[in-house]
């Protein structure tokens, strides 16, 4: 029996592996300054009430900062990734890829039927 260590599993965090979690780390990654409530809602397709609940969440486990100010007479909220949130979801999409990786090799040995093409899973960074 593998170890816990073996698991790929294991290392899925909670806190990033829901879709829209995911979409919103996705796009504050890249953005060194942040995001405004309106951009991320926008960029996600989410309600409004739906992208608080995930940021209240996100914020409570220290994985983004948001800063609430005024710009002009108009409330705005902007959300950053933190450090500790950065290293997290880098430390988690590594976890997925292993997991996806392990899966696509179970798939094309053809053990369970046909082999599907999963050309498209590469190491992250790679080209």
């Amino acid at each position: 029996m593998p170890s816990k260590s073996d698991n790929p599993f294991t290392s899925l965090k909670r806190i990033f592996h829901e879709p829209n979690r995911l979409a919103i780390l996705s796009a504050l990654c890249s953005a060194a300054n942040g995001l405004t409530f309106r951009d991320l809602k926008e960029q996600c397709d989410l309600t409004d009430g739906n992208l608080s609940r995930h940021l209240k969440a996100l914020e409570e486990a220290g994985v983004i900062d948001i800063e609430k100010k005024f710009v002009g007479v108009k409330p705005q909220t902007t959300v950053l990734l933190t450090d500790k949130g950065r290293k997290n979801f880098i430390e988690y999409l590594k976890a997925l890829e292993d997991v996806l990786k392990k899966a696509a090799d179970a798939v094309s040995s053809g053990e369970e039927g046909e082999a599907l093409p999963f050309e498209w899973i590469k190491p992250l960074g790679a080209q």
